[in-house]
């Protein structure tokens, strides 16, 4: 059985004054009508139930996040109570996966990240599938080709893979996005002799890389053979737990406790026991960057992080003046802005303007200087230091 385990827990201050403690980026609609992890729930709901679709966030976003996934049993909705990471977060679901299906395999993804089509996504996760019905010990990720010498991302270099592959490239065109604009085209995978999408077997991972300078970066756009690291996994729930027993063994022992306590009455207990002591480290330096169990599957579809306001622009399009607003806006001489409103009743008026992000909230309004992502982490900074936390 295909679960999907959705990881959920940031803090999204990239997003001020928009995103809060409680109502991170994921909570919050910046591509399309739904929020991000309700598209994040929405792409694969045809192929995973919400009986079998698993969130895993923190005491302070739970409720917020059930309430915008109705659909989900309350028992999937993991809720950690302190961030450890993704390994731990990854164990953590592995572990309830297994007490509902022992045969379970995760389809692992961020909430926040947008995905298009959805068509693209679905085949390639079932490409990872037949890998790890075929190779239980796989850890399949995903790798997206880059579309310029980006220095935000860690690199996969891709290794080589033996045999030839008689395939092409096609575009696969779906109708319409969430938002109801036709998407751009995406590459799929086509065998030559064939009309339906075929699944290239996954390559070796040659090795990780951090994120690089903009030289470095360069180097690997022009080598053909590195993917950002997208953070999308598939693999065995047992083959998960497995490889954290190899590599982590205090990881997998302190979880292997808390595996003994779901069907106790005491579970809530042993969690905040546990949990807090396990060591905070990610699923790439935890297990990736060790096992040789790992291959990557080039990703057919369009990706995006999501990873501050400069994202609404090319996610959300622009007018012709080259602003992206979603508020009630009325602007004169104002060029290449992003305005946005979370009161349908107030107006944004700018007059000779440009190149500012201007966001308003009930309780704090932003006014920056569009590209200028230092700057607002510095003023998150500075709204702690002065004690404004109703504003965090």
């Amino acid at each position: 059985m295909l679960h999907a385990v959705i990881m959920a827990g940031g803090s999204g201050t990239r997003f001020w004054p928009q995103s809060r403690r409680g109502r991170p980026k994921q909570l919050l609609r910046l591509a399309g009508f739904r929020t991000m992890i309700q598209a994040t729930v929405d792409r694969v709901a045809t192929r995973i139930p919400p009986e079998r679709t698993w969130v895993v966030t923190n005491r302070d976003q739970a409720e917020a996040t059930a309430a915008q996934l109705p659909q989900l049993p309350p028992a999937n909705l993991l809720i950690e109570p302190c961030g450890r990471n993704t390994a731990p977060c990854i164990g953590l679901a592995a572990i309830h996966l297994l007490h509902a299906d022992s045969d379970a395999v995760m389809l692992v993804m961020p909430a926040d990240h947008v995905i298009r089509p959805d068509n693209a996504f679905l085949a390639a996760v079932d490409a990872a599938v037949d890998a790890v019905q075929q190779q239980p010990e796989a850890l399949v990720l995903f790798g997206v080709p880059p579309t310029g010498p980006a220095t935000g991302y860690g690199y996969i270099e891709r290794g080589k893979q033996s045999g030839k592959r008689n395939v092409a490239w096609t575009s696969v065109q779906a109708s319409v996005t969430d938002s109801g604009r036709p998407i751009q085209p995406s590459l799929a995978w086509t065998d030559v002799h064939a009309t339906t999408p075929f699944r290239l077997p996954p390559s070796p991972v040659a090795s990780f890389r951090e994120k690089p300078d903009a030289a470095t970066a360069r180097q690997y756009l022009d080598a053909g053979n590195f993917y950002w690291n997208c953070g999308i996994f598939v693999w065995r729930a047992e083959g998960i737990l497995a490889a954290l027993g190899e590599f982590e063994p205090e990881i997998h022992e302190r979880l292997l406790r808390l595996q003994g306590s779901l069907d106790g009455l005491d579970w809530e207990q042993q969690l905040d026991v546990e949990f807090p002591q396990i060591k905070s480290i990610s699923i790439d330096y935890a297990v990736l960057e060790r096992s040789p169990n790992v291959c990557v599957i080039e990703a057919p579809f369009e990706w995006d992080d999501v990873g501050s306001w400069e994202s609404l622009p090319r996610l959300a399009g622009t007018d012709d003046a080259g602003n992206t607003v979603d508020a009630r806006h009325v602007g004169l001489e104002t060029r290449r802005c992003i305005v946005r409103s979370t009161d349908d009743g107030h107006v944004v008026a700018t007059v000779g303007v440009d190149d500012l992000i201007i966001v308003h909230t009930p309780d704090a309004t932003l006014v920056a200087r569009r590209g200028d992502e230092a700057g607002i982490r510095k003023l998150v900074e500075e709204l702690k230091a002065r004690g404004y936390d109703d504003v965090l």
